[in-house]
């Protein structure tokens, strides 16, 4: 019996396990569904697609540099015991050095990719981690790639990385401290913006009307000239600046000097000049909803299943 494509696709959708997969069992078991799924579920690849509607928010966060090609990956998993498998930590690093080598333009390019220092596919390694070893659901989530000086550091264990460009003609080696504080200000501070350039004009005119309506609540401001509320505002509007934007804030291992005033410095000791031209912060789980559930619950319903 010749299998269709809309025999693959109702599998896919049966199972949630990848196409290439369900193609496979169903030319073995001659187009039948149902003998196509026991095989997938004893190749365990059906357990991840049961698995693939709960929420990953847990993982890693890995920063890798070589030479002058750096990557930032997040990759999430059900939970952090999971993270801190050995398993899970040798595939987020191998997918890391799969990013730097191949240069994929996006996850999707990326699962397709051969993984580094294996013969299966980033997507069929995966695949294999979470039905058969981790036996949770396994989520490639982003990662950015950037060439250049590059410097990175990883905060607590992959909680929080963080890549950082830097555009000088100084050697990377002389330079990599520099980028590394910089790197440890952004995990420390998360700062929204690199500098006041990337500051969107309406977040600065929505600060701006915050700052007029609540000098209009108070009696004694509202009272001052025009003119004099305009440079309280500017003043406002400089420390809104100083907050958010990494450059401008004060550097946390000498905070008597902003993050641009010791980048500046540090380059002039070094006879040269430096521009942070990137930034790239990713936390663990951010922006990812988690769901809670009874743990007594699950339990059951695994057992009822």
């Amino acid at each position: 019996m010749a299998v269709t494509v809309k025999d693959i696709k109702a599998l896919m959708e049966r199972t949630g396990v990848g196409m290439m997969d369900c193609k496979r069992a169903l030319v073995e078991t001659d187009g039948d569904a149902e003998k196509a799924i026991e095989i997938l579920r004893e190749k365990g690849l059906a357990t991840q697609a049961k698995k693939s509607g709960r929420a990953a928010a847990e993982g890693l966060v890995v920063a890798a540099v070589k030479d002058n090609v750096g990557v930032l990956v997040e990759v999430n998993s059900e939970t952090d015991f999971a993270a801190n498998t050995d398993d899970f930590k040798a595939f987020v690093n191998a997918v890391a050095n799969t990013i730097i080598e191949q240069n994929p333009a996006d996850v999707e390019a990326l699962k397709a990719c051969k993984i580094a220092g294996g013969d299966k596919t980033v997507d069929e390694t995966l695949t294999e981690l979470a039905g058969m070893k981790i036996r949770e659901n396994i989520v490639i989530r982003r990662f950015v790639r950037l060439e250049g000086k590059l410097a990175s550091y990883v905060h607590n264990g992959g909680s929080i990385g963080v890549l950082v460009k830097l555009d000088t003609e100084l050697a990377a080696d002389a330079v990599a401290q520099i980028g590394k504080d910089v790197a440890m200000q952004s995990a420390a501070l998360n700062p929204a913006y690199l500098d006041r350039t990337q500051v969107p004009a309406e977040v600065i005119e929505n600060e701006k009307k915050i700052m007029l309506a609540q000098m209009a609540e108070d009696p004694k401001m509202a009272s001052k000239p025009e003119k004099v509320k305009e440079g309280i505002v500017s003043g406002k509007i400089n420390k809104y600046y100083k907050e958010n934007c990494l450059l401008e804030q004060a550097f946390v291992k000498d905070d008597k000097k902003s993050v641009q005033q010791y980048v500046d410095a540090e380059a002039k000791a070094l006879g040269g000049s430096i521009v942070v031209a990137d930034v790239v912060r990713f936390e663990r789980g951010e922006g990812i909803e988690k769901k809670e559930e009874n743990f007594a619950d699950e339990i059951a319903s695994m057992v009822k299943g």
